[in-house]
């Protein structure tokens, strides 16, 4: 096993599952009855795209981890989901604009990583693509309806992009593991992603009367294992029930 492939479907698996728990916390409590099915269906889209890719990340390790292993016994400093994928829900503009932001890298991402020269790697992407093509579709349409809506939606979608944005930077961070992938085939260059991601995001913006900040800024490094105080907190309810009854099955 490559330590480098393993890292890399942690990095995968890890966003989509953690943006999933952090969708899953809108069920009862969306604005309306619609919505609240839509982000209770994105977030099951997520959690099984995170099952295929630890699972995957699992037999790769052969350490005896499956999928429930690593998503419920593995501790903060473990996961390598981005940092943006953390980030605390917020008002429902916020949720939109950080779901937003990364449909539109994960649309590119699989859409790359389904001509993966790792066959099942690309099998997974496929599947995982034609969910995000919905997940974007639902979330640009929140943000053009926020952002072109009242002054006051206006107002919060606004304030909650300038609050996400610099944690796009982390998403095209190149580092070693992302070199040995996209050397090896598995991965795809994040460089060809980005200007890819940025006209996506920008002519999304432009419709919904709102500016990207000029400076991404921040740099970030939820996928190498540095996270804030919002994953321990999430990863405390998540994994409650697994803690407390080890090996605990319905």
């Amino acid at each position: 096993m490559s330590q480098a492939h393993f890292d890399y479907l942690l990095r995968l698996g890890d966003t989509s599952l953690v943006l999933a728990q952090q969708l899953g916390e809108w069920v009862g409590h969306a604005p309306a009855l619609e919505e609240d099915l839509g982000l209770a269906n994105i977030a099951l889209d997520l959690l099984g795209q995170a099952r295929l890719l630890l699972s995957y990340a699992g037999e790769l390790e052969g350490c005896g981890r499956d999928e429930d292993a690593l998503a419920f016994l593995r501790d903060v400093p473990q996961f390598r989901n981005l940092a943006l994928a953390e980030q605390p829900n917020g008002d429902f503009a916020a949720t939109i604009v950080r779901q937003f932001l990364l449909d539109a890298y994960q649309r590119e991402l699989y859409g790359d990583l389904s001509h993966s020269k790792d066959g099942r790697l690309a099998g997974i992407a496929a599947k995982a693509l034609k969910e995000t093509q919905y997940h974007w579709r639902f979330s640009s349409r929140w943000l053009v309806r926020l952002g072109d809506g009242t002054e006051e939606s206006h107002r919060r979608v606004e304030l909650a992009l300038a609050e996400l944005w610099p944690y796009t930077n982390e998403m095209f961070d190149v580092d070693a593991t992302d070199r040995a992938m996209e050397e090896a085939g598995v991965g795809p260059s994040l460089a060809a992603i980005e200007p890819r991601w940025r006209a996506a995001v920008l002519a999304i913006l432009v419709e919904a009367t709102l500016v990207a900040p000029k400076d991404r800024g921040k740099l970030t490094a939820g996928k190498r294992g540095l996270h804030g105080e919002a994953l321990g907190f999430l990863l405390a309810d998540m994994q409650f029930l697994q803690r407390a009854y080890p090996g605990a099955q319905w």
